[in-house]
């Protein structure tokens, strides 16, 4: 079979962990994960982000700059739970517009971001997961996180508006985008086998059909 290397990118609280999850269960894939729990940096960062937010986004791009470099290079497909891109196109920006990291580390950062992601290979296909601000505050409350109950709506929206811009320009591979509010992936599996279907339509080249969870 043809290796496939996948990423799921999208906003906090879409669903990306359960997603990779069972399309690495069902598809036999490689999987791997944002560090969360293990993060020497994350909670320092939501307790103080001005002080924090250049020390994560250091530690995030080496980590997923090797999480990304294994994967791509093993022979089996794989499957990975949010994207190096997003650390510089959403987070990174993020930080800078509300004054967390200041300009000078800011393209400190940029420099070396654009040297690392200019020697990863491209994945095959980006599955872009969309769900909307309010959706989203819900999910992140509902799961309890003691590091994520400052997250506000202002945040969120600030990413969104963050991934919108990155959308209409990202084009390293194919997008697959689909709305995780209208699909349960989780408790359905026909709904997973929907995804399954446009992934591999969408790696075929083939046009995609709309779906309703309705």
């Amino acid at each position: 079979m043809t290796k496939r290397f996948v990423l799921v990118a999208g906003n906090i609280g879409t669903g990306k962990t359960s997603l990779t999850e069972r399309l690495g269960e069902r598809l036999d894939w490689a999987t791997a994960y944002e560090s969360v729990m293990d993060n020497p940096y994350l909670a320092d960062f939501y307790a103080d982000m001005r002080t924090w937010a250049f020390h994560l986004q250091v530690f995030f791009l080496g980590h997923r700059a090797e999480q990304h470099l294994a994967l791509a290079r093993s022979p089996e497909s794989a499957i990975i739970d949010r994207s190096i891109y997003e650390d510089a196109e959403i987070f990174t920006r993020a930080g800078r517009a509300l004054g967390n990291m200041n300009e000078r580390d800011y393209q400190t950062y940029r420099r070396v971001y654009e040297l690392v992601v200019s020697k990863l290979p491209a994945p095959d296909l980006l599955i872009y997961l969309k769900t909307p601000v309010p959706v989203l505050l819900e999910r992140i409350h509902n799961r309890g996180r003691e590091m994520e109950l400052s997250i506000g709506t202002k945040y969120l929206e600030l990413l969104d508006s963050f991934y919108q811009e990155w959308m209409t320009e990202f084009d390293l591979c194919p997008v697959l985008t689909i709305r995780s509010d209208n699909l349960d992936f989780v408790h359905k599996p026909e709904h997973l086998e929907v995804i399954i279907q446009r992934m591999r339509d969408k790696l075929a080249g083939k046009e995609e059909l709309k779906f309703s969870a309705d």
